[in-house]
């Protein structure tokens, strides 16, 4: 059985003394979990506190945002490389927040996955549908073009060992859920549109739900066939509650 994977993105939340009270109730809380990976997205000014304080330690960190382009005059960005000087293992790309606010299309996000796959890091991929979407049948379609966009660019290779997370956006903040069923039969249509082309890659992908998660449903959702784990918000912030999630993925 695949050791399941639970990412905390803490989004636009934290000041340098709380996030120091938070990482040290994960160590605390969270480490002693030993039979699962757990990483921390924090912003990007925090970089340097997460590597402080979780190094030495079986808690990972990332980032919650990356470039599309390595080095130049783009005012505001930060590079893969800059992301690698602060020890971080992953990042999250094309969350829908992100691609809502700031029209991120497929192609920038596909850019973005790659330019973290070509300097080592772990691209964690936000795909999801919205209700309509959901209501009208065609959140399959949705997925699937989101994922086409990579795998026509950089073909079906470029998914292995790296992170997939189905988060339907009408779930997102929002307190509902995806069931465990509806949640279970998108990942296996996500495995299957990428073992088509490629099972290796297939086989190594983590495919994580995201979505409103919090200790209750994770014990449901962890347990399908599936599902590798959680990119969890809100109760990420709250060191018993992520701590409830991350025994549920053992």
């Amino acid at each position: 059985m695949p050791r399941k994977l639970v990412v905390a993105n803490w989004k636009m939340h934290g000041n340098l003394a709380s996030n120091k009270q938070l990482l040290e109730a994960y160590i605390q809380k969270i480490t002693p979990i030993n039979n699962i990976d757990v990483v921390v997205c924090v912003p990007y000014p925090y970089l340097a506190q997460a590597q402080s304080i979780l190094q030495n330690t079986n808690i990972a960190w990332g980032a919650q945002n990356i470039s599309k382009d390595a080095v130049g005059a783009y005012t505001g960005e930060v590079s893969a490389v800059m992301l690698k000087d602060f020890g971080a293992r992953y990042v999250i790309i094309g969350h829908s927040e992100r691609a809502t606010a700031y029209c991120e299309s497929d192609e920038n996000i596909a850019t973005k996955f790659a330019q973290a796959k070509a300097h080592g890091i772990i691209p964690i991929l936000c795909v999801g549908e919205t209700l309509i979407e959901r209501e009208a049948g065609v959140m399959q379609m949705v997925v699937g073009k989101q994922l086409d966009t990579i795998i026509n660019t950089y073909g079906a290779g470029v998914f292995a060992n790296a992170v997939v997370s189905y988060e339907p956006i009408w779930a997102i903040g929002t307190g509902l859920a995806a069931s465990s069923d509806q949640a279970q039969s998108m990942h296996e249509f996500i495995r299957g549109k990428v073992a088509v082309l490629d099972k290796s890659a297939a086989a190594s992908l983590k495919i994580l739900y995201g979505g409103s998660v919090n200790p209750q449903n994770a014990v449901q959702l962890f347990v399908m066939q599936d599902i590798d784990g959680g990119l969890i918000g809100k109760c990420s912030l709250n060191a018993q509650e992520f701590e409830g999630i991350c025994r549920a993925a053992t």
